[in-house]
């Protein structure tokens, strides 16, 4: 086929020009010029008027003003935890106990730690009805607290484990001051070296003992480390002096 012969365009009028690269108009009435600049080719709209600015009381902060800021609430301090408290102890041993002595016993628990508090005249049938009885066949610790202020001063702790029935339980005895304890020896032969701790550190004497004597300290060693009146930093200065022929350093 002959190609077709185009007709020129006609050229745009000259109100209607467009416009060059340099100048070409952007949308919403905005063009560029050659020299990069923008220029609004929209007349007669008016510019948003900024928001007003708020007023100089507003503006400045409480500090600033010269008043005092209001200290901030503190916060409700947490309720405290009820603090724990020993409660009654059952079960049928306690049953079969309190039906033969009475009120010679008191058996208790606290925090999940079952114990007895027992009168220092029934320890040793006590003592020997846990382990024939009741089978605790495992003397695991012989203790004791010291509080001065009481009449009787001392509570004596034995701590008895029973393998078959893996069960725990503590027997204590409240006594005076020169007072002693029948030995537990015979019940169980690891209290032997138990015994002789309480009495080295509290001064604390088991009778029927086999031996009863220091353990941890030197014989002729004066005061108990254990007891709330001794120091903590007490030494037996004349024991150190004569013993090792120094001034102690305490």
């Amino acid at each position: 086929m002959p190609d077709e012969t185009k007709s020129p365009s006609p050229s745009p009028p000259e109100g209607d020009a467009k416009p060059s690269a340099d100048q070409a108009a952007v949308p919403g009435g905005v063009k560029v010029t050659p020299s990069g600049s923008v220029q609004s080719e929209t007349k007669g709209i008016t510019e948003k008027a900024a928001p007003p600015a708020p007023p100089p009381s507003a503006a400045k902060p409480a500090a600033a003003s010269g008043a005092p800021a209001a200290p901030a609430a503190k916060p409700a301090a947490p309720a405290k935890a009820p603090v724990p408290v020993p409660v009654p102890g059952d079960s049928p041993m306690v049953s079969k106990l309190k039906s033969a002595y009475g009120s010679g016993i008191d058996p208790l628990t606290y925090l999940g730690q079952n114990y007895m508090a027992v009168d220092s005249s029934l320890i040793p049938e006590i003592l020997h009805l846990l382990r024939d009885e009741e089978q605790f066949d495992y003397c695991v610790d012989i203790t004791a607290v010291h509080y001065p202020q009481r009449e009787k001063q001392f509570d004596v702790v034995w701590v008895l484990y029973s393998f078959p029935r893996n069960e725990r339980i503590r027997v204590k005895t409240q006594i005076k001051d020169g007072d002693s304890v029948p030995s537990a020896v015979p019940i169980w032969p690891t209290a032997n070296w138990l015994e002789r701790e309480v009495f080295d550190m509290f001064g604390i004497r088991f009778t029927g003992h086999p031996d009863l004597k220091r353990i941890l300290l030197p014989d002729g060693w004066k005061g108990y480390p254990l007891r709330k009146d001794y120091g903590i930093i007490q030494q037996d200065n004349e024991w150190v002096q004569i013993n090792l022929g120094i001034e102690s350093g305490q």
